[in-house]
């Protein structure tokens, strides 16, 4: 499609957008009583209008109940988690046999790695990207550190070749090859927080496994923004959290998926608690742990009702759109808002930024990242002070996200005259 930089241009395409609808489902910041350019779904989504009202049912129903809500709330608490099961699983290509919503996304990584991170003296090395989001790191060192190993002889690092800012597949593939017969675990972010780069998880999953490892992803970027074909790549785990593009809320619940082959091995090491016990037998409070066979057996304890609530309507609102049209408009709004900034970079030769996410729409989602040579700060807080929401990263990235559930081409337009405004001044 020919594009246009005008505002009425963009008008055009938010009146032909067939999700248009769902803008009016969110809450915006204000700046100058009109909505700010809300460019940071990446790091947290949207507040869903239906929020409080969710939430005040799980109260209401706790002041009149009691303990009783567990059988007689609305949505009964004893059994809250398993409305994600059939929704989760079509976000992420799965089996509801295979995902769960429980505990926070690290935590969630830490739970994984007990079970698919076993080394041995032969085994025991792991594949990462070299720039992960810092707590991916620090759960790798500390898991190593944990079975008395030195994390700099066990973690393999992934970096983009000299002059690149994204890594390559066949690089990925080779550092596997490389590694050999002392691969334990692959374990990257399906989408590069820093880059926005989405890896090719299918080959990636497929290299890792032939050399006998473990591979797992973390989704945090992925869930909710790409489509995902988790059981068909015959992942092994993975997690994401829910509140970027998921939409539920600041430190919501994270999602787990467990391939089934492992589900139904009951001797997989992990670690337990009552919940992931078999539900024929949980109230017995007897000894001996008896999994579920599903994802379900690595919950240790009962459902956050209150932040599943919210969890609940922002899925709700995913499930009536599909991934298939989210993702359809994402191509077409990500790619609007790139054209948007090239002809703002086109208008002035000598601005200094550059998109190094990759320009390839099957190696992206709803996120660009603008490298910033100089004044990269003061170009973030000039985007602020005018009305754009966007996140800064160090050293010199701005993150801008073009969520399409809620945001607009005339979101992108409006972004590029802000930025074009900042480059002139």
């Amino acid at each position: 499609m020919d594009f246009r930089w005008d505002k009425n241009f963009a008008k055009e395409l938010d009146s032909s957008d067939e999700l248009r609808a769902y803008r009016e489902d969110f809450i915006f910041p204000q700046h100058d009583g009109n909505n700010c350019v809300y460019f940071t779904g990446n790091s947290l989504g949207l507040q869903p209008k239906g929020a409080k009202a969710a939430l005040q049912q799980e109260l209401d129903d706790w002041g009149k109940y009691g303990v009783e809500g567990h059988f007689e709330a609305k949505n009964p608490w004893f059994s809250y988690h398993e409305m994600f099961a059939d929704p989760l699983s079509k976000i992420v290509g799965a089996k509801p046999s295979e995902v769960v919503a429980m505990n926070g996304l690290t935590t969630n990584l830490h739970l994984m790695m007990v079970s698919f991170y076993r080394p041995t003296k032969e085994r025991f090395k792991i594949i990462c990207e070299g720039k992960a989001f810092p707590s991916d790191q620090y759960a790798l060192e500390t898991q190593v550190i944990h079975h008395g190993l030195n994390p700099n002889e066990v973690l393999v690092e992934l970096d983009p070749r000299k002059g690149e800012h994204t890594i390559r597949t066949e690089d990925v593939v080779a550092t596997i090859k490389e590694v050999g017969d002392e691969l334990a675990l692959v374990m990257i972010g399906g989408v590069n927080y820093y880059t926005g780069q989405v890896f090719d998880m299918k080959t990636i999953t497929k290299a890792g496994q032939e050399q006998g490892a473990y591979v797992g992803w973390d989704l945090a970027h992925g869930a909710g923004n790409i489509p995902l074909e988790l059981h068909e790549w015959n992942v092994d785990f993975a997690c994401w959290c829910s509140y970027k593009y998921l939409n539920s809320g600041p430190g919501s619940i994270s999602g787990v998926f467990v391939n089934e082959r492992h589900c139904n091995n009951p001797d997989l090491p992990r670690f337990a608690g009552w919940w992931g016990h078999d539900k024929e037998t949980r109230f017995l409070m007897e000894k001996g742990f008896n999994p579920i066979r599903s994802a379900e057996s690595w919950q240790l304890s009962n459902a956050p009702v209150l932040a599943m609530a919210v969890h609940k309507v922002a899925i709700d609102l995913h499930s009536k759109i599909g991934m298939k049209a989210l993702r359809k408009k994402s191509l077409k709004l990500t790619s609007y808002l790139e054209f948007c900034i090239q002809q703002v970079s086109d208008r002035h030769p000598n601005a200094t930024f550059e998109i190094i996410t990759p320009s390839n729409p099957n190696e992206r989602g709803a996120q660009l990242s603008i490298l910033v040579h100089g004044k990269g700060k003061q170009l973030f807080d000039y985007l602020t002070k005018n009305g754009v929401i966007a996140d800064w990263r160090e050293p010199n990235v701005i993150r801008i996200a073009p969520v399409p559930i809620y945001n607009s081409f005339e979101d992108c337009y409006r972004f590029s005259e802000v930025l074009n405004s900042a480059v002139e001044s």
